[in-house]
């Protein structure tokens, strides 16, 4: 029944998903006039604390913040109570899966000037697109900063704290993250 009606809401607010979408509890998506939201095919989105064993902390929040924005989450991606906020661009490949309480920030979320903070001064923050490719698995609580670039196949560790460009098949963890081993495909 929840799950109806917030594909119902979903769907009042621009977000496109696919077939099969799959909802464990109630997430939170919230798709800025303007911005958009994709969500692929067959996709699970879990938001109930029961429906992780690793412990959610809170339920799945997916937000574009800003007109322009656009979050696209490919086919088969499996999120749980992870947080996914836009005012640029983020981008899941097909077949991912992102670990519980994981964070995915593709802004600073306050200027780094004090001046522009005390002014708040949105335009003053920071952003960077992020992309995670095709078939990764994000453990849980990572944090994945803006200007991600995560290639096809990467796995990262838990509560690795990751920001820059890795190339396919890395293992990566840490803080800050680094390629720790490179996976054989």
């Amino acid at each position: 029944m929840f799950g109806v009606i917030c594909k119902f809401f979903l769907k009042l607010t621009g977000v496109t998903y696919g077939k099969q979408l799959k909802l464990k509890g109630i997430p939170v998506i919230f798709n800025k006039k303007g911005a958009n939201i994709m969500i692929g095919d067959n996709c699970l989105i879990k938001s109930s604390f029961l429906s992780n064993l690793v412990g959610l902390y809170s339920r799945t929040i997916i937000v574009t913040r800003v007109e322009g924005a656009s979050i696209l989450i490919g086919n088969n991606v499996g999120i749980s109570g992870a947080t996914i906020y836009a005012r640029q661009g983020i981008t899941i490949g097909d077949n991912s899966n992102i670990g519980g309480n994981t964070k995915i920030l593709d802004n600073d979320f306050h200027p780094l000037d004090p001046q522009a903070r005390i002014r708040d001064d949105k335009s003053q923050i920071g952003t960077a697109p992020i992309f995670i490719g095709k078939n990764c698995f994000i453990g849980c609580n990572a944090l994945i900063l803006k200007g991600t670039y995560l290639g096809d196949n990467c796995v990262v560790g838990a509560g690795a704290v990751v920001s820059g460009k890795f190339e396919d098949n890395c293992v990566i963890a840490g803080n800050p993250a680094k390629v720790i081993r490179k996976i054989e495909p």
